[in-house]
């Protein structure tokens, strides 16, 4: 069947649905990531989002259970080279195909992905529908795209949160990696450590990444009061990542001053522009994000450079922040864009990448690690 992307500038590319027979809509953003297609259809960052990957071939080895992020996909709709009918790997449960179209999620495919990726960095990200059928009306779609409310000003965090605090089970074994490349757990006579983790749309690996420091994790919806979660007696708190504007979440910015320097906490993402708004920043949208497993990062702290996953819209602007209180930790290389900073005094930190990665490399792992020895700190 016939398939229309449709861009808000009237650029229109035809190709073959598959996935769901149904419209979509969302802000249309690119991804380069090589492998991991079932983790970035189950990220909720992506929510509100039609997602281009740049890789060719999608859906060769299927999907499994125990790839996704969390417990449905979050994007709207999907744009690919080619898509696989079919797949071929022994973890497969079903095949990508039928997994998308469970869900509800259009794909178009067939189309030069290559010229939408260049057109969308040419020109900045823009809000695309994806419609299947005969007789399309190109025109009308257009005119959907140009109406589909845009992504600044937008809260999405409260949206895909979840909407009752709930205990992670690190003991079922879907919780686990099962990563044998991963560095090692905490092992031994150490301490467990109690962790509330605000959620705005939280990747399921930073909790297995949590767990693995040898922490009690304790989920919360975005809208928690800080005097709810101090009153769990955290050792340390989390602000996750998650999709959409951080400026419309005033009330997570104000969470992160009210636990500033009553616990440590630590920021990925959405997580890391709430902390720079909350310290006196601002944020601004970048035109086309930073989407894919391979962005570089420069570590101050150490010199070396590590390579992220990332997954953004938004930024903090580095010259908007206070450097007599706050220190700029990592920069990416690829645009220079603030990646991670912490406060001077108050134990506090975030980045701007995705440090669990899944899907991704393991070079930012030793921040969980920092994490737990912020919390061990903050204990004498």
């Amino acid at each position: 069947m016939q398939a229309i992307l449709a861009l808000e500038d009237g650029r229109v590319f035809r190709g073959k649905s598959f996935g769901a027979r149904a419209e979509c809509s969302g802000e249309v953003v690119f991804n380069t990531s090589l492998t991991g297609y079932q983790e970035i259809f189950t990220d909720p960052s992506y929510a509100g989002q039609i997602v281009v990957l740049t890789n060719p071939h999608i859906g060769n080895y299927g999907t499994t259970p125990s790839d996704a992020e969390s417990k449905k996909p979050f994007i709207e709709g999907l744009v690919t080279r080619e898509f696989s009918p079919m797949s071929s790997n022994w973890r497969s449960t079903q095949v990508a195909d039928e997994y998308l179209e469970r869900y509800g999620v259009p794909v178009i495919a067939e189309i030069d992905t290559r010229a939408v990726v260049r057109h969308l960095r040419a020109n900045g990200v823009m809000r695309g529908v994806i419609a299947s059928g005969e007789n399309l009306d190109v025109d009308a779609l257009v005119a959907k795209a140009r109406a589909i409310k845009k992504m600044e000003g937008t809260d999405l965090a409260s949206v895909v949160s979840t909407k009752v605090a709930y205990e992670w089970d690190a003991n079922e074994p879907k919780n686990q990696t099962g990563d044998s490349l991963l560095t090692a757990a905490v092992e031994g006579d150490v301490k467990q450590m109690h962790v509330v983790a605000y959620d705005f749309g939280i990747k399921e690996n930073i909790l297995r990444m949590l767990t693995r420091e040898n922490c009690r994790v304790t989920v919360v919806p975005a809208k928690t009061s800080a005097a709810d979660v101090l009153a769990m007696e955290p050792d340390g708190v989390f602000f996750s990542n998650g999709p959409g504007d951080p400026e419309p979440l005033e009330y997570a910015v104000e969470n992160v001053k009210q636990l500033q320097g009553k616990a440590p906490i630590f920021g990925i993402c959405l997580g890391h522009q709430i902390f720079g708004l909350a310290l006196g920043g601002k944020t601004y949208k970048l035109k086309f994000g930073h989407h894919g497993g391979n962005h570089p990062i420069m570590n101050h702290q150490t010199g070396k450079v590590e390579i992220t996953a990332q997954n953004h819209n938004f930024a903090v602007d580095p010259k908007s922040l206070d450097e007599k209180t706050v220190e700029k930790t990592h920069t990416n290389l690829n645009d220079q864009t603030l990646a991670g900073l912490k406060h001077k005094t108050d134990p506090m930190f975030s980045v701007q990448y995705h440090p669990e990665a899944s899907p991704g490399p393991h070079d930012s792992h030793y921040l969980f690690k920092d994490f737990r020895k912020m919390m061990e700190e903050w204990k004498k």
